[in-house]
């Protein structure tokens, strides 16, 4: 019983530590940029886009460098689930999302593509150098294309990035890379509760990435998504959504192919593929061709949410 009450102390603070650390890490990428002279609309949409998605990005490379692949890969999918069944559908239920046309024009088309591109790198069950690569290329035509769509209409905001702080250099430096230590020892300390629970649980470890580890690196999105609808600043949560889904795929999928190259469990591709891919259409068609375009209502919301209800449901029924 005292294995399990540290494993879930260990995941619980590695969460805490994993959320603070980042808002750090962010804070001093950001600030340091600036003190280089790079504009705020670069800082944003390069820094604070990959930045938001550290947590993730740490918790795979470590999970992948102790040689728990599953873990890594299931993380990344498994938050691109949880980002668009529970924190989407929690939002939505309590206010109405607005669809901004540059999102309906040029991300979720894009996160539909890239979610394609990430299929035809797992179809064959095995994640590898050259696949790592091809999503890691496009993680800097994202970053291109993102930087591009800004510059040619300023006006719409790809996504709501708040003021940077202006910090002195040494502050800027000692967050930067204080955040990033901080960073590593938290996803460590996360990784090893996880990997105890799911020795002690007696399910797989593709199933705690899924879930414990999935949901927790989530957890950021939805308390911001949710406090944001609560404020009445609803319109960002889609945005925050889309780009994060984008980035797990190319930045934190990537990242046990380059590390720990292998073969992948066959339920990634045949189940916990599927279901996110089956999500990613089913947003792109409520955005683009609901009832009533432009806005995910509360409905939409309802669909989302019992749809990862039924997945969570699968899951346990599978481990049963």
């Amino acid at each position: 019983m005292s294995s399990a009450i540290y494993a879930i102390v260990a995941i619980i603070v590695g969460f805490i530590l994993l959320t603070w650390s980042a808002d750090r890490f962010v804070g001093g990428a950001a600030a340091t940029a600036r003190n280089w002279g790079i504009s705020p609309m670069l800082i944003g949409l390069t820094v604070v886009s990959i930045g938001t998605s550290a947590p993730e990005i740490l918790v795979s490379l470590m999970s992948a460098i102790q040689g728990h692949t599953d873990i890594a890969v299931g993380n990344a999918i498994g938050s691109n689930i949880a980002n668009m069944g529970l924190v989407l559908g929690v939002t939505a239920l309590i206010a109405p999302l607005p669809v901004k046309s540059a999102l309906a024009k040029r991300e979720i088309p894009w996160l539909l593509f890239v979610t394609l591109i990430a299929g035809a790198c797992l179809a064959n069950n095995y994640l590898g150098l050259m696949e790592s690569l091809v999503l890691l290329s496009g993680l800097f035509i994202t970053l291109y294309l993102m930087v591009t769509w800004q510059k040619a209409h300023p006006e719409e905001p790809l996504a709501e990035v708040e003021d940077i702080e202006a910090l002195p250099s040494g502050k800027a430096y000692l967050e930067l890379f204080g955040g990033l230590i901080l960073l590593l020892i938290s996803a460590r300390i996360l990784v090893w509760g996880a990997i105890e629970i799911a020795t002690l649980l007696g399910v797989s470890e593709l199933i705690v990435g899924l879930t414990v580890v999935a949901i927790g690196t989530s957890l950021p999105e939805l308390a911001a998504s949710v406090a944001s609808a609560l404020r009445g600043h609803h319109d960002i949560a889609l945005g925050n959504v889309v780009g994060s889904n984008i980035f797990n795929l190319l930045a934190v999928l990537s990242m046990p192919g380059l590390v720990a190259p292998g073969p992948l469990n066959e339920s990634v591709f045949s189940r916990d593929y599927s279901v996110m891919l089956a999500f990613t259409v089913l947003l792109t068609a409520m955005a683009m061709f609901g009832k009533k375009p432009g806005t995910l209502g509360r409905f939409a919301g309802i669909i989302l949410l019992a749809g990862y209800v039924c997945y969570g449901t699968w899951l346990y029924v599978q481990t049963a």
